[in-house]
């Protein structure tokens, strides 16, 4: 889809002078650089120095290893999934192809390529995916781990085909800045990980083609820095590719220059882009993984070269994984709130492997568990890989003390999240009793399972666009025992289905109230809101005295507030919530969505929800608001609605229930209530 005239006039409305400035300055330089690639400075006496400790391989658990092995067995056959495309073509990859339209990006200069036209480029997700070189990192790993050829090898001619293929500044390759950060430090760690290999030295830094691409990654890094109002996750992978790039690759003039300012962008996105709780300033949970893990990776870096890393760095990353720990479920799984691509910025575990358990147990070896945080009982590759080049917290002198959480936070004030429990009773919950399995399997040691209920009173999203933000002020995450039964649908698309991005960030896509078919905020295109809706929390109750309470509203719909009360008893097991709409007569619609294992059964305003969880039957009743007339939708698609995205690029048909009526509230509140009660 191409982008009109009207979004580049709304899109230069959201960016202040400075901001302005400094695109005007990347402009002429990229038309500069047209014409002028200079040549890599000569490398003499490159040597490769930060390696893994001795005794790093023999740390990483069995089962981890035949996981991370049998997935890069399943690379070495050809065979891959990105994005919900299977792909059987990655002995011989197309670095251009996407397999999901049947186009092939076009050759040129890579700044005057329209990337976001899926009808000339074809889907670039598609395209830039493999070329972050992270199945590349399985590969790498798998040797380090069997000492097997085969696999360096294949990583060998890969990277010498993209080599090839991509010469600087030519390309799609060249054009997105976290893909150029991400693809170094992936580098990084293929060359880390092929050290034992005869043939790594050959392929990095005594190859010329390699240190050329390198050396033009990093220039480029430097002079198109994410600015304003898009300095969102992408200036982390930017800073975090560059300065692990310069610290593990210091073989240049600027390699030092090019490290203190990609320390100094981290050390200063890094604060901007989180909250002083710890959580993402995007507000979508994806996203708080991705900037954890990049931020790690870059510790690690300069910790294995000795570069002093800023001391409030180390600070940030201990409080992201300290909120971390404070907002997944008893299933370990956080919430789904805002966009989320399947980004990640280190890749080195096989298939099955817990994204969420993986960053607790590094932030377990790098800042300490505390009492309160979830067991992780699952095992991985990269904690011991990463762990053994980064310095503990503990015993990193210039980090500055710090109290930590004595227990754990359930309301994040700064960014409107508050996560609702029951019980709260057991450690599963509350204590430092979770040392139980209990936490694992979601069930306290009493016997109920948890109810874990998300509410969403906070900032509309990041920055002056919010570009990874949903309409989704005031919405609900309801889990049983880890099930999605009032579910987040997810996110499934960014480029090229207009429809479908409209609808899964829409007020429609979420729990949440919609007034006169439209959303709370203003999209004015895929990555951009040209309004955003400001709510504010009234009460945040989860004192743990049986009975939690929120309640938040939004002036999203000028002349109107929707205010929303939500109250979780433990002990009855039941969760109410009540909406009210203060203003004028407007049409209103009330979604509920739930999630993919729920079969519900709608007679009237009631609905018999059932599902099944390790083998049990499990049941629930919702009980919806008399006042408005009740549908079930599943699977549609004109328009869309009754959808649940479980990745990126897929998406499942699931239960949404709407209720359709009017909201007069001039003279009084107009009030609704639903009440969900699950049978155990």
């Amino acid at each position: 889809m191409a982008l009109s005239a009207l979004w580049y006039l709304r899109r230069l409305s959201r960016m202040g002078p400075r901001e302005v400035g400094g695109r005007v300055g990347d402009a002429v330089r990229r038309r500069r650089w047209r014409s002028a690639l200079p040549d890599c400075p000569r490398v003499t006496g490159a040597r490769f120095t930060a390696v893994l400790p001795p005794g790093t391989i023999e740390a990483v658990p069995p089962d981890a290893a035949k996981r991370l092995v049998a997935e890069a067995d399943r690379l070495m056959a050809g065979h891959a999934e990105f994005f919900g495309v299977v792909r059987d073509d990655l002995v011989d990859p197309d670095w251009w192809y996407d397999p999901k339209t049947g186009r092939r990006a076009p050759w040129g200069y890579a700044f005057g390529l329209p990337y976001r036209d899926e009808e000339a480029v074809g889907d670039i997700k598609q395209i830039w995916e493999p070329s972050r070189h992270q199945y590349l990192t399985v590969l790498a790993a798998a040797y380090a781990l069997t000492g097997d050829d085969r696999y360096a090898e294949r990583v060998a001619a890969h990277l010498r085909s993209w080599w090839a293929a991509n010469a600087p500044l030519r390309g799609v390759h060249w054009i997105s800045g976290i893909e150029l950060g991400i693809r170094l430090l992936s580098w990084v760690w293929i060359r880390r990980l092929l050290d034992g290999w005869p043939g790594a030295a050959a392929l990095f830094e005594d190859n010329p083609v390699a240190l050329n691409q390198i050396w033009h990654h990093q220039r480029w890094l430097a002079a198109f820095p994410s600015r304003g109002s898009s300095a969102n996750n992408h200036v982390v992978a930017e800073a975090a590719g560059q300065s692990a790039a310069a610290c593990a690759f210091g073989w240049f003039p600027a390699s030092a220059r090019w490290r203190a300012d990609a320390l100094r962008s981290l050390e200063r996105n890094l604060r901007s882009n989180t909250f002083r709780s710890g959580l993402n300033r995007e507000l979508a949970t994806e996203y708080h993984g991705l900037v954890l893990e990049l931020g790690l990776a870059a510790v690690a870096e300069a910790d294995a070269a000795g570069v002093p890393v800023p001391a409030s760095v180390r600070l940030v990353l201990l409080r992201m994984t300290d909120a971390l720990a404070a907002v997944v479920d008893g299933r370990l799984r956080p919430p789904r709130q805002g966009d989320a691509d399947d980004g990640h910025g280190l890749v080195v575990d096989g298939a099955g492997t817990d994204r969420w358990a993986s960053l607790l147990a590094t932030g377990d070896a790098v800042f300490g568990r505390l009492g309160w945080w979830p067991t992780v009982t699952g095992t991985d590759v990269r904690t011991p890989l990463l762990t053994a080049l980064v310095r503990p917290y503990a015993k990193d002198g210039s980090a500055p003390a710090v109290t930590r959480p004595a227990h754990r936070q359930d309301h994040f004030a700064d960014a409107g999240m508050t996560i609702l429990r029951g019980p709260t009773e057991s450690g599963a919950t509350e204590s430092g009793a979770a040392e139980s399995g209990a936490a694992e399997s979601g069930r306290t040691e009493s016997g109920p399972a948890e109810i874990w209920c998300r509410c969403d009173g906070g900032p509309h999203g990041f920055l002056s666009i919010a570009a990874h933000a949903h309409a989704d002020a005031l919405s609900v995450e309801v889990r049983h025992d880890g099930v999605d039964v009032l579910a987040d649908p997810g996110t499934y698309c960014y480029h090229g289905q207009p429809k479908w991005r409209q609808y899964f960030r829409s007020t429609l896509g979420h729990n949440t109230l919609q007034l006169d078919g439209g959303d709370q905020s203003v999209s004015g295109g895929p990555f951009l809101w040209t309004r955003h809706a400001r709510s504010r929390v009234l009460v945040a109750d989860t004192s743990g005295t049986g009975v939690a309470r929120w309640c938040a509203e939004h002036a999203g719909y000028p002349g109107s507030v929707h205010r929303r009360r939500v109250e979780l008893s433990a002990v009855a097991r039941e969760l109410r919530v009540v909406d009210e709409v203060r203003g004028p007569r407007r049409a209103v619609r009330l979604a509920f969505h739930l999630g993919p294992a729920i079969t519900a059964d709608l007679t009237g305003n009631r609905a018999l929800l059932t599902w099944t969880r390790d083998g049990e039957e499990r049941s629930a009743v919702l009980d919806l608001p008399g006042e408005l007339r009740w549908r079930a939708h599943r699977g549609e698609s004109d328009p869309p609605l009754g959808w649940y995205s479980p990745g990126f690029g897929r998406k499942v048909p699931a239960t949404t229930l709407i209720g359709s009526g009017f909201a007069d509230g001039a003279a009084r509140p107009a009030e609704f209530a639903a009440v969900l009660r699950f049978s155990d």
